[in-house]
Order: C-alpha cells, then structure tokens, then sequence
C-alpha cells in the first residue's frame, strides 16, 4: 500500500470514528449536552482531526444525522420488500418508519435535536430527500398495480408524509412512548385507508 493510500485510510477511519462516538454521545445526551472536547477524546483523535472532517460541531452533527436518515430509509425500504404488492410494501414501510421511532438514537438525533440544529426548513429538506420520493415511488406502484384508485401522488405523498412525520413526533415526545406507538398505529392506517378508497 502506497503513502497516498494509506494516508486515506487513516482518514476514512479518523472520520468513521468520530461519527460513531458523537452518534452514541448525541442519542445519550442530546446535541446541548455534547462538546466536542468529548467527542475527541473517546474517539481518541486530535482535535485538529475533528475540523478537519467538519467545520463545527453542527456539521458534525449534521453529517451523523445524514448517517442516521440513511439507515432509517434502509429499514424503510427492507420492511417493504418483504412484502408482495405495492401498497403492503407502503404499508409495511410506515410501520417499519413508526417502529423506529421508538429507537432512543432515532428519537434524540432525527427528531428532537434536528428541527432546532438544523433548522425547520433545513431538516425538512433533507428528511423529505430520503423518504418523500419514496412515497411518491411506492403510491405510484400501486396505482399502476390497481391496489390503490388513481389520485395526485404529489398531494397523497405529501400529506401521508407529513402525517407519519407528525406521528413520529407525538412518539418521540410522549411520556409512555410504546402507548404512542400504537395509538398512532391506528391513526395511520386510517389515513392509509382513506388514500386507498380515494376517488379517482
């Protein structure tokens, strides 16, 4: 292995390490509560080696809050193709996307801290970046496969999207957050019942 090469893979490791260690400090105790003189020293680099991965410490975050978005769309989508047709795939995604909700990780990093870091719009921009076209993907399937009557796949998209999202919310937030689950489990598969019997 050639000096270039291997300089490369200090770095790809140096920036792996850190990830991993702001993940597990972030989901443990929130972005506020997270310096990055911590996050340094477990992940055992120089602090000079943090800023050269990231600007800051909201870019940081915002590169492990990608990382976190990307994993959540893989579980998504690996519910999904378990299934048969076009709308269990839909709806064996939003359920798989409301379960993991329940994950202390998911909560803290996707969406409590995120919305206020990031900003409203920011965070929006990149959730809907991973899962709005799917949606849009996953309704138009099953229009086509005639699971579902014709409709506008932007709209549906949009409001089913922003009702798991506010689901999500109620989840991450909630007091008894397995009674949220379910509670919003119903209220979901209500909305998924009205976009299926939508005239066309």
């Amino acid at each position: 292995m050639d000096r270039k090469s291997r300089k490369a893979e200090h770095a790809a490791a140096t920036r792996t390490a850190l990830l991993k260690t702001a993940r597990r400090l972030f989901a443990e105790r929130g972005y506020a509560a997270t310096a990055t003189e911590e996050v340094v020293r477990r992940a055992r680099v120089t602090r000079g080696a943090l800023y050269h991965h990231f600007s800051d410490k909201r870019d940081l975050f915002k590169a492990v809050f990608q990382e976190e978005e990307q994993k959540l769309a893989a579980r998504v989508t690996a519910a999904g193709a378990c299934e048969s047709t076009p709308w269990n795939r839909l709806r064996a995604g939003c359920a798989a996307f409301l379960d993991a909700c329940l994950d202390p990780a998911v909560q803290h990093i996707v969406l409590i801290d995120a919305p206020s870091v990031l900003g409203w719009e920011g965070w929006r921009d990149i959730d809907a970046g991973y899962f709005l076209q799917g949606i849009k993907v996953a309704l138009q399937a099953a229009i086509d496969a005639h699971d579902i009557a014709p409709q506008p796949v932007d709209a549906a998209a949009h409001v089913l999207f922003g009702a798991l999202h506010e689901a999500a919310m109620m989840i991450a937030h909630a007091d008894d957050e397995a009674a949220a689950r379910r509670d919003v489990s119903g209220v979901i598969e209500r909305v998924l019942a009205g976009i299926r019997s939508a005239a066309a």
